[in-house]
């Protein structure tokens, strides 16, 4: 009789990878008004990429209502953007770190509310 293989860490990965893929909850008012506040002059009201800053910068801002590319970025890879900016993920230097300026609650919370640009 052949053995079987317990289910339970493939059941738990499973589940990992899901919840990962998930938009993370928001309290959507404080996201929103951080948003307006620190990060639409670059990328826009609507998160599309042309605040009124960002014709200064030496790299166009990130479209967030680009469906399409939105969906190959991860939650993490957007937190560790906001959280250490740019260069520090191999991106513009143009995007500052954020980690003096919010908890990384806050920094979730914008990544919730960044996903709600993008109107499938």
């Amino acid at each position: 009789m052949k053995k079987s293989k317990p289910l339970a860490p493939t059941i738990l990965a499973l589940a990992a990878a899901i919840a990962a893929a998930l938009p993370v909850r928001a309290d959507t008012a404080a996201a929103q008004k951080n948003y307006q506040t620190f990060c639409a002059k670059c990328h826009g009201d609507s998160g599309n990429g042309n605040g009124s800053a960002a014709a200064t910068l030496s790299t166009k801002p990130r479209d967030f209502a680009d469906c399409a590319a939105m969906q190959k970025i991860s939650n993490d890879t957007m937190f560790n953007v906001i959280k250490n900016g740019g260069k520090a993920n191999g991106l513009s230097g143009d995007m500052q770190a954020w980690s003096d300026g919010f908890e990384d609650s806050e920094i979730h919370e914008l990544v919730s509310y960044v996903r709600s640009f993008c109107k499938k």
